[in-house]
């Protein structure tokens, strides 16, 4: 039981990481705005996904869970 404990703690705290970055995100002018980031714009149609900025994220989530496994 607890192994179950931690592992929700690191969810809890991953929660949370996610929520600060959501909340902050106007401050990082960069976040959401890198080369690689598809945007199409049309007169009736905007059309945005973040490329560039998944992968970035994924790196660094990525690069967190390891450090937190060792």
């Amino acid at each position: 039981m607890s192994e179950f404990g931690r592992q929700l703690i690191v969810i809890g705290l991953i929660v949370v990481a996610v929520g600060v970055v959501f909340s902050f995100s106007d401050r990082i002018p960069w976040l959401g705005r890198l080369p690689g980031d598809i945007s199409i714009k049309r007169e009736n149609f905007s059309f945005y996904f973040p490329l560039a900025t998944s992968i970035l994220l994924s790196l660094v989530l990525s690069l967190i869970l390891w450090l937190l496994r060792r």
